[in-house]
């Protein structure tokens, strides 16, 4: 251990001595003060936080990506390109002990600048939140400066997969299909299952059964809020729609009913809920009457969630920032196993371009959905097809199961929206992306730096 922090020590006083951390460190206090003066918001408590949390932390994580991309490319590329590495190999250290050394010290580089720039934005948003006006202080205490957990209905996806596939079988044996145009087929009967789930017709009532878990033992007295969103085709006059909720046990008298509410559609919407609605197993029914002439989808993934007080605001945000400290020490393996088969340059490239990769999730999702990278003709409606799907389908599932497990880590949007981000999620976080991503490409680029001919380098500068 005394080796890998004396390796970690001189890459600390690298980053000082080329005014790395300095640098950084000005421009992430920048973004942290002065973003929020050149952004105004709305004066609302979401608006506020919306400002504050989503804007300076996605600032954050952006200027800490780069700067952990280069320095961790430059610091054993330079390295090695100058023949700095000939005196730290010449040393009784070890090949893996020169590049855990490297990656300890970049990671506790991004923790000091993680916590210092973290602790900026806490301070910023406490003082600003006391020029808010006591209603929106209020709902900034109640609803977003809190960590508060999250229980929605129960996945479905298994059985819409199931009913889908029932359905295809049963096309197939009616009508031929082309091969090429089958994923589109799978997809149209899976929104067309996926619709029983979602749609509420006109003058229709929908019931949801939500189940609070362990939770349930620790909530009596407490209440809970409920966050809706729909969608719709069509658009009415006043551009809203009135619905009606009814929560609680069902045949009982702990039920409570709503006053018709106008609601708006494409928009979150909560609203409180009395406590001790839910049954003793702790399962929570929700009723909505639709009393519009127009039908209502409420989509599965985001369409109704319970919410329900879980922690502080505090530990929550200190909870938040241990995620995007995972996400960098991920980057620092990534950019050290670029650097160790790879000029500084191309190191850097390569690993930039597999940030874009990662940006470009969305893409790859869309050729995955429907089976092709050609898409689908918007004229005819037809889905194209290419030899190449055969090899590039396979490949961008297998990308976006890896991407996924990162992405699905997302810090901001729950400090943001006041969800709590648990400490299980945070051990998961460090066990998916440190441990095993991590620790896979360090393992690979330990094994490249160790095989490397540093002298055959070095002698074609």
């Amino acid at each position: 251990m005394q080796r890998l922090f004396a390796i970690g020590w001189l890459t600390w006083k690298a980053a000082f001595r080329f005014r790395l951390f300095l640098v950084i460190a000005v421009l992430l206090l920048a973004a942290v003060v002065g973003l929020p003066l050149l952004l105004k918001d709305d004066g609302t408590a979401r608006g506020f936080t919306q400002i504050l949390i989503t804007y300076t932390l996605s600032v954050i994580t952006a200027l800490l990506g780069l700067s952990t991309l280069w320095l961790s490319c430059g610091t054993l590329a330079r390295d090695i390109e100058e023949c700095q590495i000939q005196v730290v190999a010449s040393k009784p250290v070890a090949r893996w002990q020169i590049w855990l050394g490297k990656w300890l010290g970049i990671v506790s580089l991004n923790a000091a600048l993680l916590v210092l720039s973290g602790a900026c934005v806490y301070g910023l948003l406490q003082w600003r939140a006391t020029r808010l006006p006591a209603a929106e202080q209020e709902i900034l205490h109640t609803q977003v400066l809190v960590a508060r957990g999250v229980a929605q209905p129960p996945d479905h996806s298994a059985e819409i997969d199931a009913r889908t596939e029932q359905l295809l079988q049963e096309r197939l044996k009616q009508t031929h299909i082309e091969n090429a145009n089958l994923p589109a087929v799978r997809q149209q009967l899976r929104e067309a299952v996926k619709a029983y789930f979602q749609l509420v017709p006109p003058q229709y009532t929908r019931e949801w059964q939500i189940h609070l878990g362990f939770a349930r033992n620790f909530l009596h007295g407490q209440p809970l809020q409920l966050r809706v969103k729909f969608n719709t085709a069509e658009v009415g006059a006043s551009g809203t729609f009135v619905g009606q909720w009814r929560v609680g046990e069902p045949g009982t008298a702990n039920v409570w009913y709503s006053e018709p509410m106008s609601l708006s559609p494409n928009a979150y919407h909560e609203f409180e809920i009395p406590p001790d609605k839910f049954d003793s197993q702790g399962v929570l029914t929700i009723d909505f009457r639709n009393a519009n002439n127009t039908t209502l989808l409420f989509p599965i993934e985001d369409g109704m969630a319970v919410l329900y007080p879980e922690g502080g605001f505090t530990l929550n945000f200190a909870r938040g920032l241990g995620i995007l400290f995972c996400w960098m020490a991920l980057l620092a393996a990534i950019g050290l196993a670029s650097a160790s088969f790879l000029s500084f340059p191309v190191a850097t490239f390569f690993s930039l371009a597999l940030l874009v990769v990662v940006f470009s999730s969305g893409t790859l999702a869309d050729a995955v959905t429907s089976g092709t990278v050609t898409g689908v003709n918007e004229e005819t409606g037809a889905v194209g097809y290419s030899i190449a799907d055969h090899v590039l389908i396979p490949l961008f599932k297998g990308i976006l199961a890896v991407v996924n497990v990162v992405k699905n880590f997302s810090p901001i949007d729950s400090l943001s929206t006041g969800r709590a981000i648990s400490w299980s999620e945070l051990g998961a976080a460090f066990g998916q992306i440190v441990l095993l991503f991590g620790g896979v490409i360090s393992l690979i680029g330990i094994s490249l730096f160790a095989r490397r001919e540093l002298a055959t380098a070095q002698g074609n500068q």
